[in-house]
């Protein structure tokens, strides 16, 4: 059966030697939905740098001796003049050693600080954005100031150090300092100093959006993808695939899908878009939790020109973010993927974009595209 990918296959790991971690890491292109994690705590850490600011919600419930003495640290003014003295590219970045304070220590960097805390067995994984306690190798009791975030996942650290918060603002900045200049132990050349660390209230996340949307009003509501080539407008078919309406318009409301592209254009079959793993720039950290695989909605509507349906993987249950637009008749994929809408104004758009340069099936060019929520009259059968 033809399969619809709608998450890249992670990347084969890479071994690289660090001197407090001593743990294979990997590096990973892809979006991962994100794991069930504890109820963050009513304070948030603010970490100003001269490549961006973080913003990092913490675990008290899932390591209590750990989130206590990192806010003790931070009010007490700690981490002030402190560097991020170490990093792997787009896989870890190391902070936290009081002795990066004097450039003269370079040396001693990463020594200082440890042997403090002992392990406290968190269940936040290693994914993304995950703020987590250094060791010394081969002593599980060694935990202090340092601390190092995952700029991508890195789940093969679980059970062996301890998580205890999460950056949910500020990736980007992470990303630049995972990628600054390093020597041949991983030490970072420039300072990259914590400027400014403080604790502060964490504020009442903002209301998701079609959370207790009816299906009612649900089909009340379109979508338009704006591209260079024009714009199409797409109208739902609520009553039959409600979940995936639903995610489609959140992920449209909250802009999600601006700073996608048509990533596959196949003539006279489909073309493609919305891989949120190919965003640019990436998903914010807040809203990764958002993004989940969707159980299978298949229903009667037929592929046929203009239908709008959801990608996946081999996993019935795995569709997600991607989507695409049909071209032509494709008896082949009823019943195995989701119709979740229709084109109900543009398909010449579609067809202008079916039209463009491939690689394969890659575009030579970019077609990038935004997607906005429109008011409409509820939809309906073609």
């Amino acid at each position: 059966m033809l399969v619809f990918r709608s998450t890249f296959a992670m990347d084969k790991a890479k071994v690289y030697p660090f001197f407090i971690l001593n743990a294979v890491l990997l590096v990973s292109t892809g979006l991962m939905p994100a794991a069930e994690e504890p109820a963050a705590g009513d304070r948030q850490v603010v970490i100003e740098t001269s490549l961006g600011d973080l913003i990092i919600d913490l675990y008290p419930a899932a390591a209590p001796n750990h989130v206590s003495r990192f806010l003790e640290r931070v009010d007490s003014g700690f981490y002030h003049g402190t560097t991020f003295h170490r990093a792997i590219p787009l896989a870890i970045i190391q902070g936290g050693d009081p002795l990066t304070k004097d450039p003269q220590k370079r040396d001693l960097y990463g020594t200082g600080g440890l042997m403090e805390l002992k392990k406290e067995a968190s269940p936040v994984s290693h994914l993304r954005g995950t703020v987590s306690a250094v060791l010394v190798p081969g002593n599980a009791d060694s935990a202090g100031s340092q601390f190092f975030i995952c700029v991508s996942d890195q789940v093969q650290l679980d059970g062996q150090y301890t998580a205890f918060g999460r950056v949910i603002e500020g990736m980007e900045a992470a990303e630049k300092i995972s990628q600054a200049a390093t020597d041949e132990q991983q030490r970072i050349k420039e300072r990259i100093e914590l400027v400014k660390v403080y604790s502060r209230p964490r504020p009442a996340p903002a209301p998701v959006p079609f959370v207790d949307t009816s299906v009612e009003e649900l089909a009340r509501h379109k979508a338009l993808i704006q591209t260079s080539f024009g714009d199409i407008e797409i109208t739902f078919y609520s009553d039959k695939a409600p979940e995936h309406v639903r995610q489609f318009l959140r992920f449209a409301q909250l802009g999600l899908y601006t700073g996608t592209t048509f990533h596959r254009i196949a003539p006279g079959f489909v073309v493609q878009g919305g891989f949120l793993a190919n965003r640019q720039p990436a998903v914010p950290e807040k809203y990764r939790k958002l993004v989940q695989p969707l159980k299978g909605e298949f229903n009667d509507v037929k592929h046929e020109r203009g239908i709008v349906s959801m990608a996946r993987s081999d996993d019935p249950n795995s569709g997600m973010d991607s989507f695409f637009i049909v071209l032509d008749r494709q008896e082949e994929l009823d019943g195995q993927y989701t119709v979740f809408g229709y084109v109900s104004r543009g398909m010449e758009v579609v067809d202008e974009i079916a039209k463009q340069p491939v690689d394969g099936e890659t575009p030579k060019e970019a077609v990038p595209l935004k997607v906005t929520v429109i008011s409409g009259q509820p939809g309906g059968v073609q």
